[in-house]
C-alpha cells in the first residue's frame, strides 16, 4: 500500500509543472476556466471511474456493475485506453491513469483545462448551476459551478440508508430506480433545475380550480391535506362536463410531471396509492441528477471540438509535448480522430477550425474590400492572394520568440513586459515556454489560422454571394491606399474572440444549425446514406449541406432520443396518461417502446398511454419499387399504445388526433426565448 502511495506520489511530483504550466498558458490564450484539481489514479480505479461517470460516489445500483465490466473487457479486448476524465464541477476534478506515458498526460493536461473554460462558461451548463444550492463555506470553487461530486455522495448516502432500511425491501428500491432510469432523459434540458413543489401545486395544476386561500385559512398540515384531499376529492373537481384536463400545455418534464401527480401501484389492493417517501425522494434525487448530465450531452461536439482545439494548439503549437513526446502524441492523437463513426472529437475540432478561419477570412475581406480599386465584383480579378498570404505572415521573432529574445521591444502590444524581463533575467527557460514574453494579442498573431500550410487557400475561396454580403454590411468606411496598408489592421483575435461568443450560447443542435455549410461538408467530405427498400441496403443519398445537418441533428435534438411529452394526465376522464411522441419523420421501436411503457405504469400507478404516428408501406408498392430501382412511398398514420398493468394493445386513430405531432418543417431551435430577443 505503501509502494503504491509513495509511486503515485513520484508520477504526481512529475507533473506538478506541466499542471501549473498548462493551466498558465490557458489563461494566456484567453480561456477561464474553473481551478482544477488533479487525481492519480491505477487502472482499476480509472475504470471505476468511467463506469460512476467521472465520480468517486454513486448510489449503489447494478448498472455501474455492468459499466465497468463494460470498460474493462473494452480495454482488455478492444485495445481502448483511458486518457482522460474530468467533471462539470467548480473546482473540476481530472483524473490521470498512472501507466499513462507523459506525453499522453500532457495531452490530458491541456485538453482538461479546456473543459474547464467549456464547463464554466457555456451557458447550458450554468442553467444547472443556477439552481444548484449555495456551496459548502471553504469550497476551493470561485462560486461559478456545481458542487456535484458532494451533490452526488449525499445521493449516494440517502439511498443507500434506504437500501438498509430493514422495513424497505432492497429489491424494489433497485427496481424502483430501474424505472424512474428508464426515464432519465425524459426531461426539459432547456430549463434550469428546479425541485418539484409540494402537493398544494397538485391541487393548483387542474384548471380552474383555486383552493390556496382556503389552505392558508385552515392552516393544515400537509399530511392533514394528503388525508383529505385525496384523489377522488380532485377527480370530483372538474369543469362542467366533468372533465379535468391537466396540464394545460404538453409537458416535456416527464419525471417532473411523475414526481408531482405520479402514485404507485398496490398489487394486493389492485389500485393506484401514494408513492412511498422514499420513491418520491427518490424519484426526485435522480432526476436532479438528470439535469445536471444533460448539459454535457447536449455539447458533446461542441466541448469535445473545443478541448480538441485547445489541446492541439497547446501540445504542438506551443510544443508543450517535447521533441522526445511529439511523434507518440500525434499518433495518439489521430487515433482519436480518426475513431470511425460519428466521431463528436473530429466532427468538433472540424467546426471549430472553420468557425475561426470563416471569422478570420471576413475580417480580412472587410479590409480588402476597402482598398481602393477592389469591389465585391472585382474581388478575384484584382486581388493576388500570394501578396495576402505574405502580408498576414508573423514576422520572424513572432515565430521563433527564443532566437529573438534580445530583439523583443517590450512597448509592443503583442509582448509580455514583466515576463521578457524575467526571461532575460533568467528566471524561466524561454527555449521551453516562448508563449510566456507573449501577450493574448500576440499569441493570436502567432497562431494566427490563414496562414496555417492546410489553410493558405481559405481566403481565395471566398464566394461571390458572401463577398457581396459583406460589402453590404459594412459599416466601417475607412479607405486604404494599398493591400499593405489594410492587412497592417488586420484583428488578428477576432477568430478566436467569436469563437469564444459561441463557446458561451450554443448546444450541438444550435451549433450544426448554424455553422454546418455547403462549404464544411465538401471540405470535409461528409455526406448522408439512407436505407433504401429498392436495394435492400444502405446507399449515399446526398452531399447537400441541408441533408447533412438534418440528419446530424436528428442524433443530437433530445441527446439522440425520441422527444416525449405529457399530454394528458386524466385522458378520457379516468386518470390514464397520455403520452405523445413528437414526431420527426423517424418511427419509434415498438418493442422499446413497449417496455417504457411498463415501467412507466409503476410511476403512475394507473394505465398509460402513448399517441405516436408510424409508416406503413405497402407489400406492392415494394416490390414495384425493387423493379424501378425507386423509394416506395410510406403513409403515414395515427397509432396509440396502451399498457393497463397487464398487456399492451395498439389501437389505430384519426389523424386528426395526431396531427399536431406531425413536422411538416423540423424546428431545432432550443435555445430559450429570451436567448433569442
Amino acid at each position: 500500500m505503501n509502494d503504491d502511495r509513495f509511486r503515485k506520489q513520484r508520477i504526481a511530483d512529475d507533473l506538478e509543472e506541466p499542471v501549473r504550466e498548462a493551466s498558465n498558458l490557458a489563461t494566456k490564450l484567453g480561456l477561464t476556466p474553473y481551478p482544477v484539481n488533479y487525481w492519480v489514479v491505477d487502472y482499476d480505479e480509472m475504470n471505476e471511474l468511467i463506469a460512476y461517470g467521472g465520480f468517486q460516489q454513486r448510489y449503489p445500483h447494478w448498472r455501474w456493475g455492468m459499466q465497468y465490466d463494460r470498460q474493462q473487457k473494452q480495454g482488455r479486448f478492444l485495445g481502448g485506453k483511458a486518457f482522460e476524465i474530468v467533471n462539470n464541477d467548480d473546482p473540476a476534478h481530472a483524473f490521470l491513469q498512472e501507466s499513462n506515458t507523459l506525453a499522453d498526460q500532457k495531452a490530458v493536461i491541456t485538453h482538461v483545462e479546456a473543459h474547464a473554460d467549456f464547463f464554466a462558461n457555456n451557458e447550458w451548463f450554468g442553467l444547472f448551476s443556477d439552481g444548484a444550492p449555495p456551496r459548502a463555506a471553504g469550497s476551493e470553487g470561485d462560486g461559478r459551478g456545481p458542487d456535484a461530486a458532494g451533490m452526488l455522495a449525499r445521493h449516494a448516502d440517502t439511498i443507500r440508508e434506504y437500501m438498509q432500511d430493514p422495513e424497505i425491501d432492497r429489491s424494489e428500491v433497485e427496481r424502483f430506480i430501474d424505472h424512474v432510469l428508464c426515464l432519465e432523459d425524459n426531461i426539459d434540458q432547456h430549463r434550469p433545475y428546479r425541485p418539484v413543489e409540494t402537493a398544494r401545486d397538485r391541487l393548483e395544476e387542474i384548471e380552474g380550480v383555486d383552493v390556496s386561500e382556503q389552505l392558508d385559512e385552515l392552516d393544515l398540515s400537509e399530511e392533514v391535506k394528503r388525508q383529505v384531499f385525496d384523489e377522488e376529492w380532485l377527480d370530483a373537481q372538474s369543469d362542467e362536463e366533468g372533465n379535468a384536463t391537466f396540464p394545460a400545455q404538453p409537458e416535456k418534464d416527464v419525471l417532473g410531471f411523475l414526481r408531482k401527480h405520479g402514485m404507485a401501484y398496490d398489487e394486493d389492493a389492485e389500485k393506484a396509492v401514494e408513492m412511498a417517501e422514499w420513491q418520491t425522494e427518490i424519484l426526485e434525487l435522480l432526476r436532479r441528477e438528470a439535469y445536471y448530465f444533460a448539459p454535457q450531452k447536449m455539447t458533446k461536439v461542441m466541448n469535445e471540438g473545443w478541448a480538441a482545439y485547445w489541446e492541439s494548439l497547446m501540445m504542438t503549437g506551443e510544443r508543450f509535448a517535447g521533441d522526445d513526446e511529439f511523434v507518440l502524441y500525434s499518433d495518439h492523437m489521430a487515433q482519436v480522430l480518426g475513431s470511425p463513426g460519428l466521431n463528436p472529437y473530429s466532427l468538433g475540432l472540424e467546426l471549430w477550425e472553420y468557425i475561426e478561419n470563416t471569422e478570420n477570412r471576413r475580417e480580412v475581406v472587410e479590409r480588402l474590400l476597402r482598398v481602393d480599386g477592389i469591389t465585391w465584383r472585382t474581388f478575384h480579378d484584382v486581388v493576388d492572394f500570394t501578396e495576402v498570404q505574405d502580408h498576414l505572415q508573423p514576422p520572424a521573432w513572432l515565430r521563433d520568440v527564443p532566437g529573438h529574445v534580445d530583439e523583443l521591444d517590450p512597448e509592443d502590444p503583442r509582448v509580455d513586459a514583466d515576463a521578457l524581463a524575467r526571461a532575460r533575467d533568467g528566471e524561466f527557460d524561454v527555449g521551453n515556454y516562448p508563449w510566456k514574453v507573449l501577450t493574448y494579442e500576440g499569441l493570436a498573431q502567432r497562431h494566427y489560422s490563414l496562414v496555417k500550410p492546410q489553410y493558405r487557400g481559405f481566403v481565395s475561396r471566398v464566394g461571390q454571394a458572401e463577398l457581396e454580403r459583406v460589402s453590404r454590411y459594412m459599416f466601417d468606411d475607412t479607405r486604404y491606399d494599398s493591400v499593405a496598408d489594410a492587412l497592417a489592421d488586420v484583428e488578428y483575435t477576432r477568430g478566436w474572440g467569436r469563437m469564444r461568443e459561441i463557446r458561451e450560447s450554443h448546444n450541438d443542435v444550435t451549433f450544426l444549425d448554424e455553422f454546418l455549410t455547403q462549404e464544411f461538408v465538401d471540405d470535409n467530405d461528409y455526406f448522408t446514406y439512407e436505407y433504401t427498400h429498392a436495394s435492400g441496403d444502405y446507399r449515399v443519398t446526398s452531399t447537400d449541406h441541408e441533408d447533412v445537418k438534418k440528419k446530424l441533428m436528428l442524433q443530437f435534438t433530445n441527446f439522440g432520443k425520441p422527444t416525449i411529452v405529457v399530454q394528458d394526465g386524466n385522458y378520457r376522464n379516468r386518470n390514464e396518461l397520455l403520452l405523445a411522441h413528437r414526431y420527426n419523420g423517424i418511427t419509434l421501436d415498438r418493442e422499446q417502446a413497449t417496455e417504457v411503457l411498463k415501467r412507466l405504469f409503476e410511476l403512475w400507478g394507473r394505465p398509460v398511454n402513448l399517441l405516436t404516428i408510424v409508416k406503413e408501406f405497402d407489400d406492392h408498392d415494394i416490390e414495384v419499387a425493387k423493379r424501378r430501382d425507386r423509394e416506395p412511398e410510406p403513409e403515414e398514420v395515427g397509432k396509440r399504445l396502451r399498457y393497463d398493468g397487464e398487456e399492451v394493445t395498439v389501437d389505430d386513430v384519426q389523424w386528426s388526433d395526431v396531427e399536431h405531432l406531425a413536422a411538416t418543417d423540423i424546428d431545432y431551435n432550443t435555445k430559450p426565448e429570451d436567448w433569442l430577443a
